[in-house]
């Protein structure tokens, strides 16, 4: 141990700090909200929300509200039971000022108040008071009207009686500080409508309600009520795609205190897309629920199909043949759930693996033999899917190489990078071979590899994998990639962490765009999940007035410049990156430190796999309603 004089090294009590009630938020928001950015600011809405829901749950309210008001302030309204407003035996401060100043205080421990909770440690209520530059609560209990109001966390306005009242529940308001959210403090309305939504279908029978009054000439209002609730869920996220039996399955139950909602119907894609849910908290990682599922699919069709003599001698499926096509929500309501992790992402409680394998071993059974046509179309599917998975293993096992530069055809598509650090290299799918070309003279080959594309890559949203890995472009990506595809997928053998889509700024680059996102989507989503993938942003218009060149990303920057030039300059409108030399597509695209990158990001699977479906599978209906809606947004469109 080395001796070390500097006072600055002293270590004693007077260095370890007590935060105090919401310091301790207000000094690391990210350990209770997971992020300071756009998805933390919509955080706060869900744990609000959550409080109500809760009512909901416990059957004292069925109707909820949120409402965006203008300057981005947060209403959240129920009809429940008000929080309580009587003094609290341990602070002497009244309930509900409790409740929104001190972590780890709520009526979710005991199981009297609320039988299910999403949120369990109660400290949702209070980090958002925390966080937020001022909150005001009115409650209305008991035939009276009381009022709180927080600044910064700590109380602005003692709690009063204000006024009579018949009514019942609780209205926050809330204004997220600025301070704490500065990347953005504008909340997206399809984010919170998308989530109102899904609580309207996995909470059946509730109105939830959400309005958009930050524009006094466009407030818009949407409402969900779903009487059949998970089973009206699963036609929804089926609209648009072909379903192989008319009616959902659906079965529900309760066992050991862990109430079930189980729905699920097959179409005739390839994907395999089941959405677990634990106290209407999603689940991306699965868990204990989904695999008493799985675990009952697969056995309880096998046996059908051996009953009936669907099946030759001595075959049967595995689990992934039963699951192709499959659209399923697993539902449960647990009073006491086991999360792996802080996130919820995972359920780890054994008994819930156990319960949903009973109930939906019970409930399929029944259905199978309740509707035989069903049973025998769903049957035919998963052979089918036998098949192609045994062909996509052959054509796999045909793709592997020691070295993606094994195979001369591929290496003379790469131009790979000289370093063999994934975390530093970096790999540019290009569309076309000259926009390759100039790629691959204007790259850092150090760090850089470029994949020209030659044509458009197969859609897979209407191709089962076995097809998918006869066509050459995805061939050569995943050989570039190192991952594998599929169930064989490991991202920790990928190769480059950017994979950077660099196409023309026009239709048909956009296209090939999204059939590359989709193939990503369906085949390499951790690609997405872990931010590995990239879209390039290359300019539309060069601005040269003399030896001066400038460029311009979009018609507002272009005007920008143009405001600014005395003189008539010669004005370019790129159609292609083959336009560009060398030099010019470093400067504008691939320089780290001048170019503009886009990250794909997927916060909401359950959305993109149905906004893919849409986009690029046969419902021409649903596409064309889509583009209706959405024409408004459209930029820089070339006709």
């Amino acid at each position: 141990m080395t001796n070390n004089n500097n006072n600055n090294t002293k270590y004693d009590a007077s260095n370890i700090q007590i935060l105090e009630g919401l310091e301790a938020v207000k000094k690391r928001p990210g350990m209770y909200i997971g992020t300071t950015g756009p998805r933390g600011l919509h955080h706060l809405v869900w744990e609000i929300v959550d409080n109500s829901v809760d009512e909901a749950l416990a059957g004292y309210a069925d109707n909820i509200h949120v409402e965006i008001l203008p300057g981005n302030v947060i209403k959240v309204s129920d009809n429940g039971r008000g929080i309580p407003v009587d003094i609290h035996p341990k602070t002497n401060r009244p309930s509900v000022e409790t409740v929104y100043t001190v972590l780890h205080a709520g009526g979710k421990f005991d199981h009297n108040s609320y039988k299910v909770s999403g949120g369990l440690h109660g400290v949702g209520a209070s980090v958002v008071n925390a966080l937020s530059e001022y909150m005001n609560i009115e409650i209305h209990k008991e035939g009276k009207i009381y009022t709180i109001e927080f600044d910064h966390g700590f109380v602005k306005k003692e709690l009063e009686c204000i006024g009579e009242t018949e009514l019942s529940g609780t209205i926050v308001t809330f204004l997220a500080d600025p301070k704490v959210f500065v990347e953005s403090n504008v909340y997206e309305f399809e984010t919170l409508r998308t989530r109102i939504q899904q609580l309207a279908f996995l909470n059946k029978g509730i109105r939830f309600s959400i309005t958009d009054s930050r524009q006094e000439n466009n407030i818009i209002r949407k409402e969900y009520r779903y009487e059949g609730g998970v089973r009206e869920y699963v036609e929804f996220l089926n609209s648009g795609k072909t379903v192989l039996h008319p009616n959902v399955a659906y079965f529900e139950g309760e066992q050991e205190m862990v109430v079930v909602e189980i729905a699920l119907q097959y179409n005739d894609g390839y994907a395999e897309n089941i959405y677990p849910f634990t106290n209407n908290i999603q689940n991306p990682e699965g868990g204990t629920h989904e695999e008493g599922f799985k675990m009952a699919l697969t056995k309880v069709i096998n046996n059908y199909g051996k009953n009936y003599n669907i099946f030759r001698k001595d075959e049967s499926l595995a689990g992934e043949d039963t699951r192709e096509g499959l659209v399923a929500i697993v539902s449960i309501k647990h009073p006491d759930p086991q999360f792996e992790g802080q996130t919820k992402s995972k359920l780890g409680s054994s008994d819930a693996r156990r319960v949903v394998n009973n109930i939906m071993s019970e409930g399929l059974e029944r259905y199978l033999l309740e509707n035989p046509s069903a049973a025998r179309t769903i049957l035919e599917k998963a052979l089918m899917a036998q098949r192609a998975r045994i062909a996509a293993k052959r054509a796999r096992e045909a793709t592997r190489r020691k070295s993606p530069l094994d195979s001369l055809g591929f290496a003379s598509k790469l131009a790979d990078c000289r370093t063999k650090d994934a975390t530093r290299s970096e790999i540019y799918i290009v569309e076309g071979d000259s926009a390759g070309g100039s790629a691959k003279q204007g790259r850092d080959s150090e760090y850089q590899a470029i994949l020209p594309l030659r044509g458009k890559v197969l859609n897979v949203e209407k191709s089962r994998l076995d097809k998918a890995l006869q066509n050459k472009e995805i061939l050569s990506m995943i050989q570039a990639f190192g991952t594998g595809i599929g169930d064989e997928f490991q991202i920790e053998q990928a190769r480059y962490h950017k994979i950077i889509i660099m196409t023309d700024a026009d239709v048909d680059g956009a296209h090939i765009r999204t059939l590359l996102l989709t193939f990503f989507f369906r085949y390499m989503r951790p690609l997405i999940e872990k931010g590995y993938i990239y879209i390039a942003q290359p300019p539309l218009f060069k601005v040269q007035l003399g030896k001066s060149i400038q460029y311009a990303y979009d018609e507002k920057q272009l005007d920008a410049i143009l405001s600014e030039i005395n003189g008539k300059p010669v004005l370019q409108r790129y159609k292609g990156l083959g336009e560009m030399n060398p030099e010019q597509l470093w400067e504008t695209t691939m320089d780290p430190d001048a170019r503009t990158l886009l990250q794909v990001t997927l916060e909401d699977a359950i959305e993109a796999d149905r906004i893919f479906s849409m986009l690029m599978g046969d419902d021409v209906n649903s596409r064309k309603e889509f583009i209706q809606d959405n024409a408004e947004y459209v930029r820089n469109l070339d006709v």
